[in-house]
Order: C-alpha cells, then structure tokens, then sequence
C-alpha cells in the first residue's frame, strides 16, 4: 500500500482538495529551513514537496531557478536535503515529497538515495527527468515503501497517460500546460485536463505548474483530487516576506475546501 495514497484519500475524506506546497531545500537560509516548513505545514500545506537544488534544471522556471541558485550558494547538498527531511517527519505525519534531477541523484548514488530516503522519513519522490522509457532501470531497486511518482504533460496521448498511471506509485502529476514552473500560459483545456483525469484510474491526480491563486485552484478542482503550489510561494518570500507568503498558503489551502 501507499503511504501516500491513503494519506490523499484521508484528506479528501474530511471534505477537501489536497494542497502540496513545494520548497527548495536550504532557501531562503539554511538556518531557518526547518522552521519555515513546519510554518507551512500549520499554515494549511496537506503535503511538502522538497526540491534539491540544482544548476541545470530541466522544468523549473526562473523563480525556482533562482530559489536552487540561492540554495546552492547557501552550500545544500543532498546530506542536509536528508536533514531536513527528517527534522520534518519528525515534526508531522504529512507526506514529504522530495523532487530532484538524475544528474544529482545518480552522483549520490541511486542505492544510498533510495536508502537514505527512507531511513529520514521521505514518503516519495518525483524525478521529472526520467522518462517512462527509463523507468523500470532507475527505479529496479526501489523499496516498494517509498513512491516513485511521474509527470503526465498535456501532450501526452491517451495510451501514454495509462502507461505512466501504471507505473506511478502515491498520486499521478498532472502538468496543466507546456513550459516550465511559474508560467501563466493556460495552454492545457479543461477538455484535456478531463481527457487526462479519465485516463488515470490507478492513482489519484494532482495538477501543478501556473497555479499561484485561490481561482485557480476553483478552476482546476473538478478535475483533481489536489494541487501542487511552488512558484507562487517562493516568490512571495523571494518578493515580499515569509509572513505574506504563509498568508498565501492559508487562502489556497480555504480554497481546496470542496
């Protein structure tokens, strides 16, 4: 069974949406990484998405971008990305989520990311960069307690959709539109979205990508079980402040009440 998975159908069981907010480990500090997640989980986050930073990201927009820019600078590596994981484990029972690139992972080592994951209380992990094709080699000597979840495009075809439903473990990831985090291009109908929502009978839908508003939130809710939030939170800390961005975090969270 999923971890996960349960946890999903719990939330919606108490009559909401899931809300999955993502940060990037070690920004805007390091000192104050911790607090700052377990300030977002109070703030009404069901599940935490935690991105490993890194220089060459494939899906990131420039607001996550700069986020891993600053992580790095901060001096993160993936040790203290596991650090911070169990420090929030330790602090709630919801979902840790770590999202990554092969190229880091496969320089940690595939067997000690897998191990070191488990042992710090990472529930799954998202690693956009490995394709379906790929999958069965990357993730042959994954512990089946830990989920391995894919990204659904909207230019996936039906057929490939119930491929990567199959494969995927804890939820499945809908990207709403083409291009990277952050944007605002609505390039995904609501006739794909449902074209999409039908095709995954596994496992339960998360929509992310240029979500940023409680709107947004309303629009996509009959087509998902939750949403994932990253670039509208981190830039409201980039921008403005921690308090503001916490504000924002309430408000979508009121917004996945069904």
């Amino acid at each position: 069974m999923s971890y996960i998975k349960d946890y999903i159908n719990g939330v919606k069981l108490n009559g909401r949406k899931v809300l999955s907010v993502f940060l990037t480990a070690g920004f805007p500090t390091v000192e104050g990484f911790t607090g700052l997640t377990k300030s977002v989980l109070d703030a009404g986050a069901d599940m935490l998405e935690i991105g490993i930073p890194f220089s060459d990201p494939l899906a990131d927009g420039p607001v996550i971008q700069y986020s891993s820019q600053v992580a790095l600078s901060n001096g993160v590596n993936m040790k203290m990305v596991f650090n911070f994981a169990e420090e929030i484990a330790k602090y709630s029972t919801k979902p840790v989520i770590l999202m990554g690139y092969a190229n880091p992972v496969l320089n940690y080592g595939l067997n000690n990311f897998f191990s070191d994951s488990i042992n710090s209380g990472v529930r799954g992990i998202i690693i956009p960069d490995i394709p379906l094709e790929e999958y069965d080699g990357f993730y042959k000597n994954k512990p089946t307690s830990l989920d391995a979840i894919l990204l659904a495009a909207p230019t996936s075809g039906t057929k490939r959709i119930k491929l990567i439903d199959k494969k995927s473990s804890g939820f499945l990831y809908c990207v709403s539109m083409t291009g990277t985090t952050g944007g605002t291009n609505k390039s995904s109908s609501i006739e794909k979205l449902k074209e999409i929502r039908s095709a995954v009978t596994k496992n339960k839908m998360l929509i992310g990508f240029g979500i940023s508003k409680p709107e947004d939130i309303q629009n996509y809710a009959p087509f998902c079980d939750g949403v994932i939030v990253g670039s509208a939170v981190i830039k409201s800390i980039k921008e403005r402040n921690i308090p503001d961005a916490l504000l924002l975090i309430k408000e979508l969270s009121n917004a996945c009440i069904k």
